[in-house]
């Protein structure tokens, strides 16, 4: 039974259980069992709270939230849950064994969905990198090809879904790190707007507002109904997204109507696109098309901006050198350049070159480069339609520096991030559907993005999407039914 409970999304799982034919314990026991026998393979999940999952599971306190029962995985990277092992991908705190003291506003709002937590998924030391292969705990590998990389920095959460461990798993997105994964796994991967789901009460916001918390799962209701449950504020958040005018699990199957959509199928400022990832967004376009959406191609001026880049790497390596400090503080040890691999160091020390001055220029710029992005919509488009990312999966080691330079594949990660990370500048929702496997078999995702709280209309186009081209049955030779 725990393999047919593998090819089950997360909804029909709540369903089995709130009817009665299933118990939480069984679930969770299943996917224990999943886990145990496929991960020595993946090494999607780095620690273990099997005990107190089980505990969970069995207690008649167990939130009646509307995922009661659902076994879950939590990325190693925020949404923390006080007493759970937290590393953030960095060997420094593995060695220390790390907890929280206290649930994140993420992590507590999982727990009353009534969803249970099985352990932490592997990401990269500090969500650094678009692969998962961190010193602390090794390599992920992906479920449609072990000798591949599943993305990151969420790419523990996206090869544990992908291979059936969970329906749904947590991941977080600061320039790509949900819809990447979700790019190379075959999931469905729904960046939110900025402000929909809170970092509280530890932090307001993590790097400038650029990343946001979310999921990777199999199927658009799953993604409609974890939104639903994992959004929300925390007191004192220094902002938040407007809430929607109904549930996002009501905008599954909703009409759309007729969407204006802007087609962008190669990447900006002339660079080169794998004709696979162009194939992926023509392919999606003409499925739009059959639903009866207008298609043209265009798409906003600001993404040929070169500044971004430097704008983006200022905030983002100013963030890695504050966020090296906090963990030296949390410690009371000082780190050094022995307690973290040399590109986090390295991007760390760029950080600490920037002044004040420069970080809150860059800050000014996404700001203006966020309402030059909106003024495209404003001219009357509804979504734009890209690839998700300019290449497809690459291997495991393809981003892998060398002792002369360790930051050498750092340049490797541009076409990943080029279609998605203007996006965490700005703000935008962005979600990667799989519409698209490549001639050996690998994933390849098309994104929608469309204004800042527009959700709504990404899940009901996504769903639109699903119905015509069904992809959740679709699953990888690793995989728990197999």
């Amino acid at each position: 039974m725990s393999d047919e409970f593998s090819l089950l999304d997360a909804v029909a799982q709540a369903d089995l259980v709130r009817r009665g034919e299933v118990k939480p314990l069984e679930l969770v026991q299943a996917a224990i069992a999943r886990i145990e026998r496929l991960d020595p393979e993946l090494g999607a999940v780095v620690t273990r709270r099997f005990d107190r999952a089980l505990a969970d599971a069995a207690s008649a306190d167990l939130p009646d939230g509307p995922l009661r029962g659902v076994p879950f995985l939590l990325k190693d990277l925020g949404a923390y849950l006080a007493g759970d092992a937290a590393h953030s991908g960095m060997e420094f705190l593995k060695r220390h064994d790390w907890r929280e003291s206290h649930d994140a506003h993420f992590g507590a709002n999982v727990r009353k969905a009534g969803l249970i937590s099985l352990g932490r998924t592997n990401t990269p030391e500090l969500g650094l990198a678009v692969t998962t292969e961190p010193l602390a705990y090794g390599p992920t590998r992906n479920p449609w090809k072990t000798t591949h990389s599943p993305g990151g920095s969420s790419g523990g959460s996206a090869a544990a879904v992908a291979a059936g461990y969970v329906a749904a798993a947590h991941a977080s997105d600061g320039g790509g790190s949900i819809r990447i994964p979700a790019n190379h796994c075959g999931l469905v991967g729904l960046k939110p707007t900025r402000g929909r789901c809170s970092f509280g009460p530890a932090l307001g916001e993590r790097w400038a507002g650029f990343s946001s918390e979310g999921v990777v799962c199999r199927t658009v209701r799953d993604s409609a109904l974890l939104l639903d449950s994992i959004a929300g504020v925390s007191p004192g958040d220094p902002y938040s997204a407007a809430p929607p005018l109904r549930p996002f699990a009501e905008e599954v199957g909703a009409d759309p109507g007729r969407l204006r959509i802007g087609l962008m199928p190669r990447a900006p400022r002339d660079m080169d696109t794998h004709p696979e990832c162009v194939a992926a967004a023509e392919h999606a376009a003409r499925l739009l098309e059959s639903a009866g959406h207008h298609l043209e191609v265009s798409h906003p001026e600001a993404l040929e901006d070169p500044a971004s880049v430097k704008a983006f790497l200022t905030v983002v390596s100013s963030s890695i050198a504050r966020a090296l400090d906090n963990v030296s503080a949390k410690l009371g040890v000082p780190l050094t350049r022995a307690d973290v691999e040399p590109p986090t160091w390295n991007i760390a020390q760029i950080g600490r070159s920037f002044s004040a001055t420069d970080y809150i220029a860059a800050v000014e710029f996404a700001h203006a480069y966020g309402r030059r992005m909106a003024c495209w919509y404003e001219d009357g488009f509804d979504l734009l339609l890209t690839p998700t990312c300019a290449a497809p999966p690459p291997a495991l080691g393809h981003f892998q520096g060398t002792d002369e330079d360790p930051n050498a594949g750092l340049a490797r990660a541009v076409p990943y991030t080029v279609f998605t990370s203007p996006f965490n500048m700005t703000g935008q929702p962005g979600i990667s559907l799989p519409l698209h496997w490549s001639e050996d078999g690998l994933p390849i995702g098309s994104q929608l993005v469309a204004p800042c709280g527009r959700e709504d209309v990404l899940l009901r186009v996504a769903a639109q999407l699903e119905a015509i081209q069904p992809f959740s049955d679709r699953i990888p030779p690793v995989h728990a039914s197999r």
